[in-house]
């Protein structure tokens, strides 16, 4: 029992001075791409804070129109300020998006295509972890209403826009902690059981399989838009704010756990580098191709996840060929560059 409490004792000493060769480690994917963005047009979810607001900030740095898609407009604008101020880039705007009622993502959506002609990038990187048991503004449970569906009819709005502006990428932030997680169809909003943990967890690799699925189908139809998943890291962020034993674990690891910028690297390069159309719908973490697990490599599922997502959203199954239309010209079918 004494070893055991001076084993508590010693052990942020033992980080701390683990730190330097861990966080080497763990931060070790750094997005190396130059291109620069001026003319682009770039969406990013969740972008007030965290991983969001730094690739937000890099995209403006480069040059391009960003819009930080955000539920919290006051602190939207405080990010947007501080990203023009750092960046010198006054295009950075700030526009309300609540992922938890499909009427703010359509409105959201709604006013975009007015305002915009292209849309080159979009980031869905906003989400909610280990949440007390709750439903969106749709009934959804919120971990599969926020993370999964929210996005799910975020894209399908956009996609138009997307292929009209191809090459153009989606990135869809998931994380590691897919490998723990089960598309569970009968009990898909967490009314027959729930733990708040494991709802994330399959959240999680239901982002992983929408972007196969979407990636399939987006190449049958050669529409130039590309799409990745990507694991971002164990970062600090505000993530872990409905769970007080997740805040004392991050605390505990703090020496070593990536910072926000750190951790928006993988998106930045899936959203950026050149040459990566030939992986879409891949994982990505630390800027390399990663592994997923069974679950999240099961076609049947992925296909059956969209056609149940569509029928829950109440949009058409099929709404990827309804965007992509008979007028996509045959320039837009051939191989695209990433968007420079």
């Amino acid at each position: 029992m004494v070893g055991v409490l001076l084993l508590l004792l010693l052990l942020p000493f033992l980080l701390y001075i683990a730190a330097p060769q861990i966080r080497k480690m763990l931060s070790s994917g750094v997005c190396t791409s130059t291109i620069q963005l001026p003319g682009k047009v770039a969406v990013v979810t969740g972008a007030n804070a965290g991983i969001g607001k730094e690739t937000a900030k890099e995209l403006a740095r480069r040059g391009a129109r960003v819009y930080l898609a955000c539920r919290d407009v006051q602190k939207g604008e405080l990010a947007a300020r501080e990203i023009q101020m750092m960046t010198g880039n006054q295009q950075v705007l700030v526009r309300k998006l609540d992922l938890a009622d499909t009427k703010s993502i359509r409105a959201f959506a709604k006013r975009f295509l007015e305002e915009e002609k292209h849309l080159h990038i979009l980031i869905n990187n906003a989400g909610v972890m280990m949440c007390p048991y709750s439903k969106t503004a749709d009934g959804f449970e919120m971990h599969m209403g926020v993370n999964h569906l929210g996005h799910f009819l975020l894209t399908h709005l956009l996609l138009e826009k997307l292929e009209e502006s191809a090459p153009s990428r989606v990135v869809n932030v998931s994380s590691l902690a897919h490998l723990m997680g089960r598309i569970h169809f009968h009990n898909l909003q967490g009314e027959k059981f729930y733990q708040s943990g494991l709802a994330y967890c399959h959240s999680k690799l239901a982002n992983i399989l929408f972007t196969q699925e979407l990636a399939r189908r987006l190449k049958a139809s050669g529409s130039g838009v590309t799409v990745y998943s990507v694991h971002p890291g164990t970062v600090s962020s505000e993530l872990v704010r409905h769970s007080a034993l997740m805040r004392w674990i991050w605390w505990i690891f703090s020496f070593f756990i990536k910072t926000p910028q750190q951790g928006a690297q993988t998106s930045l390069y899936c959203a950026l580098t050149e040459g990566l159309e030939v992986l879409s719908g891949n994982h990505f973490s630390d800027c390399h191709v990663a592994w997923v697990s069974a679950q999240a490599r099961n076609e049947t599922v992925a296909r059956r996840l969209w056609d149940v997502s569509c029928d829950l959203l109440g949009i058409p199954v099929d709404w990827l060929m309804m965007a992509a239309g008979p007028k996509r010209s045959l320039k837009q079918t051939t191989q695209h560059t990433p968007p420079k």
